[in-house]
């Protein structure tokens, strides 16, 4: 991803800036997300694994990238509290 673009980017609910997520991070949510109940924050299931995301520096929301394109919509969120063994924010 453009470093501008990483640079401007910020979560649209919290303004909290973003950063890529680790591998071990998203090895994490899509084990999560393979295991069944990991939800948006609009409460809607998320079925498909993720090939690469973003998430806030504090560790607490991720936003999916589709076909290198940030999908930054507050509604499809995903929380981090809900995923069991998530990797602590770095």
């Amino acid at each position: 991803m453009d470093k501008r673009l990483l640079d401007i980017l910020c979560c649209p609910a919290t303004k909290v800036p973003v950063r890529p997520m680790a591998k071990a991070e998203l090895d994490s949510l899509n084990r999560s997300i393979a295991g069944g109940g990991v939800q948006t924050v609009d409460h809607a299931a998320v079925s498909s694994a993720l090939q690469s995301g973003l998430i806030t520096t504090d560790g607490k929301l991720v936003y999916r990238i589709d076909d290198d394109i940030p999908v930054m919509l507050a509604n499809e969120a995903i929380a981090t509290l809900q995923l069991n063994d998530f990797p602590s924010a770095r």
